[in-house]
């Protein structure tokens, strides 16, 4: 059994290494786009204006955002969004949050317009899609009840 443990361990960090050796992994450059002011913003429109420059949006029935009616523990809400619109990014946030954006997604031009992930949600709230297309906004929501919150205040 130890010996199996050291070769998953070897394994591991060699993997690791050849990655970030490639320039797969290079913290500067995953750190250097990161938008801090967006994400430590403490509301949905001084988020939006802080990512996109402007709050301005128009809800689209193009957005479909998928995440459960019931949440049973806020920590981990699993949230997806899917348009056929030409995104160039989509934003997922959670409006009641201390800190409402939960994350955001720069995509190619050759990218489908899916994303999924795992957010956390203090309290019951609408989980709002944000997508970024010829240069305008579009936003969906879905309403999640939360019966045991995932994040402090």
């Amino acid at each position: 059994m130890q010996r199996r443990s050291f070769l998953k361990g070897t394994l591991a960090s060699s993997a690791l290494a050849v990655a970030a050796g490639a320039g797969l992994l290079n913290p500067r450059q995953v750190l250097a786009a990161w938008p801090e002011s967006a994400f430590t913003s403490k509301s949905t429109n001084d988020a939006m204006g802080s990512l996109f420059g402007t709050a301005d949006n128009t809800p689209s029935n193009k957005i479909k955002v998928k995440a459960p009616d019931i949440a049973e523990n806020g920590a981990v809400v699993p949230v997806s969004v899917t348009t056929p619109l030409s995104a160039t990014a989509i934003a997922i946030i959670a409006e009641t949050n201390g800190t409402p954006l939960a994350a955001n997604f720069e995509l190619a031009g050759s990218a489908k317009g899916f994303v999924s992930t795992r957010i956390k949600m203090r309290k019951t709230s609408d989980v709002i899609a944000v997508v970024k297309s010829g240069g305008k906004l579009y936003t969906a929501r879905k309403n999640v009840k939360v019966t045991i919150g995932g994040c402090g205040g």
